[in-house]
């Protein structure tokens, strides 16, 4: 799917399921929580922080498609046309960043 595609159906589903949109802070308050629990979910599987038995059976691709979908939710509600906007992104950081990553020592 596409993300134009992906806005459409989310659109869809507040409509169907969720009466309306929260307000736009309400979504980023959840964003923020989301992200949260992504952070959570990396720092003790793959950080130095151990795992808790209550963590275990977190799935990371659920949470992150928990922000993609409030992503999405702020792009509807403020016109965002996100695929393009994503387009436009990684052409800049095409032309931006190309050399500069193969330049960093850091990275070799």
């Amino acid at each position: 799917m596409d993300i134009q595609n992906a806005q459409l159906e989310v659109d869809k589903w507040i409509k169907n399921h969720g009466v309306r949109y929260f307000n736009e802070l309400t979504n980023m308050a959840q964003l923020t929580e989301e992200v949260g629990e992504v952070a959570r979910i990396i720092a003790r599987r793959y950080g130095e922080q151990s795992e808790k038995e209550s963590d275990k059976n977190k799935d990371l691709g659920e949470e992150l498609a928990d922000v993609v979908f409030v992503v999405l939710c702020l792009a509807n509600q403020t016109g965002v046309n996100l695929e393009e906007a994503f387009n436009k992104k990684l052409d800049l950081k095409t032309k931006r960043d190309h050399d500069r990553h193969h330049n960093n020592e850091k990275l070799k």
